[in-house]
């Protein structure tokens, strides 16, 4: 592939927990094996995954600011500051990357405050409900949105 490609991988307050935090819901996926999948997918297309999680809504911001110096897109599991974080929200639109919005639960058939995004309307798309597999559908939308 001549041209090379980057996309930055967020995840929100809590994420770390996955495997063990309400399997009902989240399912039984690590985060780890979800980063695993995911730079696995960008190593089979010549894609550079980072991924990056944090309970800390600065150091999420953090990230968004660095990722405008090299990736091309974000790929974001907000968590919690979805429904809160009008700072994330001014750092993805600044970072002037295209951003993916992704939840491992389907946000719309849960409780009535989960409805509301503060990343959705400046997203590309959301996707959420399918597990862990909503990562691998946003690496692919990604993907495509990028040519690679």
């Amino acid at each position: 592939m001549a041209e090379s490609f980057g996309v930055q991988v967020l995840h929100g307050p809590n994420l770390n927990t996955l495997g063990v935090r309400e399997p009902e819901i989240y399912g039984t996926t690590t985060l780890d094996e979800i980063d695993g999948m995911l730079r696995a997918l960008g190593k089979e297309h010549g894609i550079d995954v980072q991924c990056f999680q944090s309970n800390h809504e600065g150091a999420l911001i953090d990230r968004v600011q660095e990722a405008r110096t090299w990736a091309d897109a974000i790929v974001i599991n907000p968590g919690g500051f979805t429904h809160t974080s009008v700072a994330l929200r001014d750092a993805l639109i600044a970072s002037d990357l295209p951003v993916v919005e992704v939840h491992l639960s389907n946000v719309h058939a849960r409780e009535a405050f989960r409805r509301h995004s503060y990343v959705s309307d400046i997203a590309l798309g959301v996707i959420c409900g399918f597990g862990a597999t909503s990562y691998r559908l946003a690496f692919e939308a990604v993907r495509e949105r990028l040519g690679a």
